[in-house]
């Protein structure tokens, strides 16, 4: 059951940060605007900040979905490293990162925040290519 809405107001610094690719089943899904690493964010319908602080249910539907972006890169992309995190110091809106990481990525074996100094945008060609690759992958807008 697919409860997301593409109406949802995301927050204004995930819209800048991000290309929206569409709502899976728990959560909005975004393409971070840094072509350097694959990096995914998804976010909840909700005004709770903390994912551990979920009704259950919703919880799990959302670890459901990071859980299928993180097989994409891993089994699509040939990632060998997923990193998964909800930080929320400078957006409050509850997002999870889920970024696919390999040795030899621009900030390899740091974390991407404060040391991704390459900057790559995507073209509009390669954010559809990635859109439709997801779906290819089983994963439904």
């Amino acid at each position: 059951m697919n409860d997301v809405t593409q109406t949802y107001p995301l927050h204004p610094q995930l819209l800048a940060d991000c290309h929206r690719l569409g709502c899976l089943s728990a959560t909005h899904l975004l393409l971070h605007r840094n072509a350097a690493v694959p990096w995914f964010i998804l976010v909840p319908e909700t005004d709770l900040a903390n994912l551990l602080d979920l009704p259950a249910a919703q919880r799990e539907a959302v670890l459901a979905d990071c859980r299928r972006i993180s097989d994409y890169l891993g089994e699509t992309l040939s990632y060998p490293k997923v990193n998964v995190a909800w930080i929320g110091n400078l957006v409050p809106a509850l997002h999870i990162h889920v970024i696919g990481r390999r040795p030899g990525d621009p900030c390899w074996p740091k974390p991407v925040w404060g040391h991704l100094e390459t900057v790559r945008a995507y073209s509009a060609h390669e954010i559809r290519t990635i859109r439709d690759a997801l779906e290819m992958f089983g994963l439904s807008f």
